[in-house]
């Protein structure tokens, strides 16, 4: 696959992005952390950085089904360099000035970029490699984002042990700026969609009603929804389990947060490597359970390695359920739909995680963070049973969803083959 130089270059262009992104998220957690010893403020960092993906993420669909996707991407980075270099003159200029809405601010804006280069990115990955090549390349794609999400906090936590908040912000700005220079020489065959635009509101509508007459999709929808409510906020609350449960400083708790990265980056591997793999569904739903029965254990572990260790565990089901989450969900869908499934997609992580990040960060606050964390889990797993029983997902191998040279309008959706 990275024989391939424009799916290494947009392989790079992921990388980078993730890199600069989980740096800046840890950056930002630790100085609201630090300012304002709140549970419920620290989980507000990752609600903000969540709650545009909703708002937005199926317009941003739409615009990777009807755009030069290349073009799109850029625009999103051009947003993040502003956005760092706003934030790094406030620091530079003066420290005591930064307030946590600023914070807020800034990771608001950091969703909405993440929502514009999602669709597009992932959809270019299908343009560049094709069908046969899918899994592989989406298995390669959380390789980079494992990197990009290993690397930015071990070094985020390096540099703000060594140096501080100024100097970790000018090293991201030059992050950002690297990855810009890079998306301008992104070569990303063009696919226009059908050859009649349809308007915006009704193409949403039509993605819509797509989704909703396949259990595949529904499934994977539900599923969605509960892990980025119940499961993956716990990320954001991995610097106040290191500082005020496990006693470690800011280098340290980047390492900590790193360690799920560990995992997904092994468990990715294995997948890059598989041939054949039918069963996308059960590799998704097996990986949920995984990292929620991870989430009950580890926050109860009194030791730094055993907490890193069982957080890696977590990584190696994560990565089963973030390369069949995207892999499913363009495998059913038709070729001129699955930049809007992928922003419905979207829209269902982003529902998800700003409620799962106020509320675990309130029982926090009121309660215990391991508490928070390990009765979420729980209710994760019970909230999975339904999706168990009724879905296709994890009984039945996947059907390829009707081609655009098949059908123009793609009216069938994928049911899951006996």
């Amino acid at each position: 696959m990275l024989q391939n130089a424009d799916f290494r270059l947009i392989w790079y262009v992921g990388t980078l992005g993730e890199f600069g992104r989980r740096m800046e998220l840890l950056v930002l957690s630790w100085l609201v952390l630090q300012s304002t010893d709140s549970y419920f403020q620290l989980g507000l960092v990752l609600a903000f950085n969540n709650l545009s993906r909703p708002m937005i993420s199926m317009f941003t669909g739409y615009i990777a089904d009807r755009f030069p996707r290349g073009r799109v991407l850029v625009v999103g980075q051009v947003l993040n360099v502003l956005t760092t270099a706003t934030l790094l003159a406030v620091i530079a200029y003066d420290f005591e000035l930064i307030e946590a809405w600023h914070v807020f601010l800034a990771v608001f804006i950091q969703g909405v970029t993440k929502a514009i280069e999602d669709p597009s990115r992932r959809t270019a990955i299908f343009d560049i490699v094709g069908q046969r090549r899918l899994v592989n390349a989406l298995s390669l794609d959380v390789i980079s984002h494992n990197i990009g999400k290993m690397a930015g906090p071990i070094v985020g936590g390096i540099i703000l042990g060594a140096a501080g908040f100024t100097e970790a912000y000018a090293f991201l700005l030059a992050i950002h700026i690297s990855n810009l220079a890079l998306m301008t020489k992104l070569r990303i065959p063009n696919y226009q969609g059908l050859a009649q635009i349809e308007p915006v509101v009704r193409s949403l509508k039509v993605a819509v009603g797509y989704a909703w007459r396949s259990p595949v999709l529904i499934g994977l929808f539900y599923i969605t929804i509960v892990m980025n409510a119940l499961a993956f906020p716990v990320q954001q609350f991995i610097p106040a389990i290191g500082r005020d449960h496990l006693g470690v400083g800011i280098t340290m708790v980047g390492l900590l947060v790193a360690a799920d990265g560990f995992g997904q980056l092994a468990g990715a591997g294995i997948m890059a490597i598989s041939r054949d793999l039918r069963y996308h569904g059960r590799v998704f739903v097996l990986g949920s359970t995984g990292v929620l029965l991870m989430g009950i254990i580890f926050v109860w572990s009194p030791w730094y390695a055993l907490t890193f260790g069982l957080l890696t565990l977590s990584g190696i089901a994560q990565s089963g359920f973030s390369t069949m989450q995207s892999a499913v969900t363009m495998l059913a869908t038709p070729h001129d739909m699955r930049g809007r499934m992928m922003g419905l997609l979207s829209v269902c992580i982003g529902a998800g995680t700003p409620l799962g990040a106020v509320e675990m960060g309130a029982v926090a606050s009121a309660v215990s963070i391991q508490w928070a964390i390990s009765l979420n889990a729980f209710a994760g797993l019970i909230l999975l049973l339904p999706a168990i029983a009724i879905s296709p997902l994890l009984w039945k191998p996947l059907t390829q969803a009707e081609s655009d040279a098949d059908s123009e309008t793609a009216s069938a959706p994928a049911q899951g083959e006996a």
